[in-house]
C-alpha cells in the first residue's frame, strides 16, 4: 500500500492512516448503503422543519477539518437552494468564542455538527449555546462515533437526528481523511435537492479506488525534489478543499513543511509572496466552465515563474494543454462516464494531499499517526476552558 514498509504499515507509525486513506471507496459504498435505507427518515426530519418555518438558517459546524467540511457543502448547498434556506459554514471555534455573531434567538436553526468523536469540547459547548440561545433549535448530528458525547446528548431529543458513518471512518490516526469524505457524502445526501444515484456513488468509488493503485509513483517523483513550502489552490468549494489540503500537510509533517491555501484569483493579492525556490503550487481545476477561467490564469502564469518552483495541476478529465504547463498533472476521472461537479470531484482531489502529505511525513522521519509525540497537538483537542455564556436579557 502507498509503497510502504512493513514497519511503516504498522498502526501507531503509519498504518492507521494509511489504512484510513487508502479504505475510502468502500467507506463511501457502505454510507450509501447505509443511508439509503434511512433516506426516508431522515429527509422527512428536515422537511417537517423547513415546512413549520418561513426561514431557516443551517449551520454546518466543526473544528479544523470538520469545519472545513461544512464550508465546502455550504457552497454547493447554497446553490441548489437559491436563498430559501440559509447554509452557513460556522467553525465551532468560532461559534463558542463569538456567539453573538452566529446564535440568534428569533431565527430557527439547524446546527449540523461535523464530529469524528464527537468529544471535541467546542463541539459540545456551541450546541449547549444553541439550546441557550435560540427558541427554535434543531440539531443534526453527523460522526464516526456513535458513542460520542454529542450523539449521546441527542438520544431522546425529538428535535435532533443523528446519522453515522460506518464504523470504520471512526479514522484512529490523527489526521481526518476517511472521516471527512464520508460526513461530507452523507450530509450532502441528507440536504442535497439533486441525490446522488448508486451508478453515481460507484463512479466515484472506482475513480478514488483508481488513483489509490496508481498515483503513489506521482507521489515519490515530486518528493525528490526540495519541498519547503507548498501552497494549494481552488476557486469557488475548491477553495475550502484546498484549505483541508494544507492542513493535512501541516498536521502529518508536524509543521516542518509550510502549508497554505488561496482561492486561484486571491493568490496574487499578497498571498503569493510565500513562493521562494523550494515551493510547491497545487491547482484544484474547477469543472465549472466560467470559473475555470481564473483557475487556468493562475496556472498559466505560475507555469511562466521564472523559478524553481514546482507546479501540480489537478482536474477531472484529461488535457493536454494543463500537462504541458504542469510539472505534474493529475487527471482523476479516466472512464467514460462524467462527474461534471466540482463537489463530487472535490472528494477525489483530497486523495492525492492525503497520500503527499503521508508520504512527506514518513519521508522526514514523522511518524504520521501521531505526528505530535509531545502532545503539543492531539486527535482529540485538549486544553480548552469553557466559559459560562450570559444572555444580554438575563443581565
Amino acid at each position: 500500500m502507498f509503497h510502504l514498509t512493513e514497519k511503516e504499515l504498522k498502526d501507531g507509525y503509519g498504518g492507521h492512516t494509511a489504512k484510513e486513506i487508502y479504505q475510502q471507496p468502500k467507506v463511501w459504498l457502505d454510507a450509501f448503503t447505509t443511508f439509503e435505507k434511512n433516506r426516508t427518515q431522515y429527509q422527512n426530519f428536515i422537511q417537517s422543519i423547513l415546512k413549520k418555518h418561513t426561514q431557516v438558517r443551517v449551520l454546518l459546524a466543526g473544528a479544523g477539518t470538520s469545519a472545513f467540511a461544512g464550508d465546502v457543502l455550504a457552497s454547493v448547498l447554497q446553490r441548489q437552494y437559491q436563498g430559501t434556506v440559509s447554509f452557513e459554514g460556522a467553525a465551532t471555534t468560532d461559534i463558542v468564542s463569538n456567539p453573538d455573531n452566529f446564535l440568534f434567538k428569533e431565527a430557527p436553526t439547524i446546527l449540523v455538527s461535523f464530529a469524528r468523536s464527537g468529544n471535541s469540547p467546542e463541539s459540545v459547548a456551541a450546541v449547549e449555546l444553541g439550546e441557550q440561545i435560540v427558541d427554535d433549535f434543531y440539531q443534526v448530528v453527523i460522526t464516526c462515533n456513535k458513542d460520542g458525547e454529542l450523539a449521546k446528548r441527542i438520544e431522546n431529543d425529538a428535535n435532533s437526528l443523528s446519522v453515522l458513518t460506518p464504523n470504520e471512518a471512526h479514522d484512529q490516526g490523527f489526521a481526518m481523511t476517511s472521516s471527512y469524505t464520508s460526513m461530507m457524502l452523507l450530509c450532502y445526501e441528507l440536504f442535497s435537492l439533486q441525490p446522488t444515484s448508486k451508478d453515481s456513488f460507484e463512479l466515484l468509488a472506482k475513480c478514488a479506488g483508481n488513483i489509490l493503485d496508481t498515483v503513489t509513483p506521482t507521489v515519490e517523483e515530486i518528493l525528490e525534489i526540495p519541498m519547503e513550502r507548498i501552497v494549494y489552490l481552488g476557486s469557488g468549494l475548491l477553495q475550502h478543499v484546498a484549505h483541508e489540503a494544507s492542513l493535512k500537510m501541516l498536521e502529518l509533517t508536524g509543521g516542518e513543511v509550510a502549508a497554505v491555501y488561496e482561492s486561484s484569483l486571491g493568490f496574487r493579492h499578497g498571498p503569493k509572496s510565500i513562493l521562494n525556490d523550494q515551493s510547491v503550487a497545487v491547482v484544484f481545476l474547477s469543472e465549472e466552465p466560467y470559473t475555470r477561467k481564473y483557475d487556468l490564469d493562475i496556472v498559466k502564469e505560475l507555469a511562466a515563474e521564472e523559478s524553481e518552483l514546482k507546479l501540480i495541476v489537478i482536474g477531472e478529465r484529461y488535457d493536454k494543454t494543463i500537462e504541458e504547463l504542469a510539472d505534474w498533472s493529475l487527471f482523476v476521472n479516466d472512464t467514460e462516464s462524467s462527474i461534471q461537479n466540482d463537489f463530487y470531484n472535490s472528494l477525489l482531489y483530497i486523495v492525492f494531499p492525503q497520500i503527499l502529505a503521508l508520504k512527506k511525513s514518513i519521508q522526514l522521519g514523522i511518524t504520521p499517526d501521531n505526528p505530535s509525540p509531545s502532545g503539543s497537538v492531539n486527535r482529540v483537542v485538549q486544553g480548552v476552558t469553557i466559559y459560562d455564556y450570559v444572555n444580554e436579557e438575563d443581565k
